[in-house]
């Protein structure tokens, strides 16, 4: 058993995927599960540890030696490194774990031309790449989901991919597969950023009766104020950013990273709205962000008002 792969990038549960995915491999490989691994962090660990575990094995003992935080290495490690993965000793599988930038930058490059498996782990930031993300979620969970059930499951959740996977798996058990938009809606119908994107939703279309309702069942109900405040902050913002566009959803999806019922809906949305009325919206929400965490002297009050100015700024 030998080997050398990169773990490449910073998305944590992707990086922890991958790994978990290589010591798959290197048990199956070696036909038993009890190959022995060595994790260590590649900055914090010393050059001699380092020579001891990337020196050949008097009895070529197959083994999986998982470098962290390679990105963080000193000179001295990264030569080391370099050293070991040109000539991998006889059993030894190396396995670094390297974000892309940090002070041993050059390390991950000189590993690809070693001829390292690369595994990419990327920080997922694009609205794409996490709708992606849920679609390839259900797929090895052998279920398919329509676009509807993506965007509500990434509407319902976030973007905390950790969570989203968390998300999709229990919904394929507590649906038995049966996927649909509003089975996602049922399931988390409780969550705060669920209520946080209603309340928004009837705040940008003038609903000042509607929106001040939702909110306060919603700061009944013990929701995160930040939370709340944000949702309407995205809704005020989107807006901003679709507003002064014009042209098919689906090519000013791909130019501003979010998904085409998203552009859509804003489309809609900004034909309520000022040039004027947009920018006073933005200052309110500003000034709200900071209000909810802190500087208010009654948040609740803050979050209200703000609720129904933004309502009535389209109301006017």
């Amino acid at each position: 058993m030998t080997g050398l792969h990169l773990i490449l990038g910073d998305e944590e549960l992707l990086v922890e995927r991958a790994i978990a995915s290589v010591l798959q491999q290197a048990r199956a490989s070696a036909g038993t599960a009890d190959v022995p691994v060595d994790r260590l962090r590649a900055g914090e660990v010393s050059t001699s540890e380092l020579v001891e575990l990337l020196s050949p094995s008097l009895f070529a003992d197959e083994r999986v030696v998982v470098l962290e935080a390679a990105a963080e290495a000193g000179k001295e490690s990264v030569a080391i490194i370099e050293s070991a993965a040109a000539d991998l000793p006889e059993g030894t599988m190396l396995v670094v774990a390297h974000s892309g930038g940090g002070r041993a930058k050059s390390l991950a490059d000189h590993l690809k031309k070693q001829g390292a498996q690369v595994h990419p782990c990327a920080k997922v930031t694009k609205a794409s790449e996490r709708s992606d993300f849920v679609r390839k979620e259900f797929r090895a969970l052998r279920v398919k989901a329509d676009d509807d059930t993506v965007t509500a499951v990434l509407d319902a959740v976030g973007s905390d991919l950790r969570e989203l996977a968390a998300a999709c798996s229990q919904l394929v058990a507590d649906t038995g597969g049966d996927l649909s938009a509003a089975a996602v809606r049922r399931y988390h119908s409780g969550k705060a950023e669920v209520k946080g994107f209603a309340i928004a939703d009837k705040a940008v279309v003038g609903d000042v009766a509607g929106a001040a309702e939702a909110l306060r069942w919603a700061m009944m109900g013990g929701e995160p104020l930040v939370v709340l405040a944000d949702a309407l902050a995205e809704a005020v913002h989107t807006i901003a950013r679709v507003g002064p566009l014009s042209g098919d959803p689906y090519r000013l999806a791909g130019e501003l990273g979010m998904p085409p019922w998203r552009v859509q809906k804003a489309q809609k949305q900004a034909r309520r709205w000022s040039r004027d009325s947009v920018a006073e919206a933005m200052r309110l929400v500003a000034a709200l962000n900071a209000d909810v965490k802190g500087a208010a002297a009654d948040a609740d009050y803050a979050l209200e008002t703000a609720v129904r100015r933004v309502a009535e700024l389209v109301a006017d």
